[in-house]
């Protein structure tokens, strides 16, 4: 028992070490970071909690979050290489569950939408990426190996390998674990941007085939300026946002 403890310790502090480059020896990170100080008091809360203890893990949660910041529900079931950055607002309610190696950024909200004793907070899968500022409400499945871009709200499932962004968040597919790992979360394509950039090649290439016709049949029309000039502003937003170079589509 006492070896699977210190495995799972060990496992904990070597997480740091791989996820934030931050990190430059064992004893910062031991001693000052509160997302692992966070995580280990809830696994001693959660054991508390499972053992029908519920005022000392209630007890022992309080606390980690008065220390850290960080707000885990003892109830709350977490894997295996669990790490919070940074963790300030971090909230977890009492029925989430959380798989293994998922990373979770400051302010992110794992929420409940329902006040009935049931599971009503989210699960979230493997391998899982949650940006900054993110809340995801319900209980809503997230499949292993996605990624959640920064202040987005997720309140539908999402399927494994995808990508979501957006308030409320929306899905991206067809991305390989390799074009997954490289995206940072705060460079997640945009699947409305994607559209719009679509939808205004598409009006180009309108225009110019009715010009061509307008000019076959002598027809001379002024284009209205004051429109062309807010479609090429909307646009040139939206041209802004993050394209992968691999084109892989949304």
């Amino acid at each position: 028992m006492l070896k699977k403890i210190m495995e799972v310790l060990r496992e904990d502090v070597q997480t740091v070490f791989r996820k934030d480059p931050a990190a430059r020896n064992i004893f910062e990170v031991i001693f000052f970071y509160p997302g692992l100080h966070a995580v280990w008091m809830h696994r001693v809360a959660h054991a508390l909690w499972k053992g029908r203890f519920y005022f000392l893990a209630r007890l022992i949660s309080h606390f980690g979050r008065f220390f850290t910041g960080i707000e885990i529900h003892p109830g709350a079931r977490i894997g295996r290489r669990f790490f919070i950055d940074h963790g300030a607002g971090v909230v977890i309610g009492e029925t989430a569950d959380i798989g293994d190696d998922v990373l979770l950024y400051q302010g992110v909200v794992l929420g409940g939408v329902s006040l009935k004793k049931e599971k009503r907070h989210p699960t979230i899968g493997n391998h899982v990426l949650v940006g900054a500022g993110t809340i995801v409400l319900g209980p809503i499945h997230i499949g292993d190996g996605t990624r959640i871009g920064a202040a987005s709200l997720v309140v539908k499932d999402i399927p494994a390998n995808a990508i979501a962004v957006g308030v409320p968040a929306r899905v991206g597919m067809g991305f390989s674990a390799k074009e997954l790992t490289e995206l940072g979360h705060n460079k997640l394509p945009d699947p409305i941007a994607d559209a719009f950039k679509f939808l205004g090649k598409q009006i180009d290439s309108m225009e110019e085939r009715m010009e061509a016709l307008e000019q076959l049949q002598g027809i001379t029309v002024e284009l209205d300026k004051y429109v062309e000039q807010k479609k090429r502003e909307i646009l040139d937003v939206f041209s802004q946002t993050y394209e992968f170079e691999s084109g892989a589509g949304i």
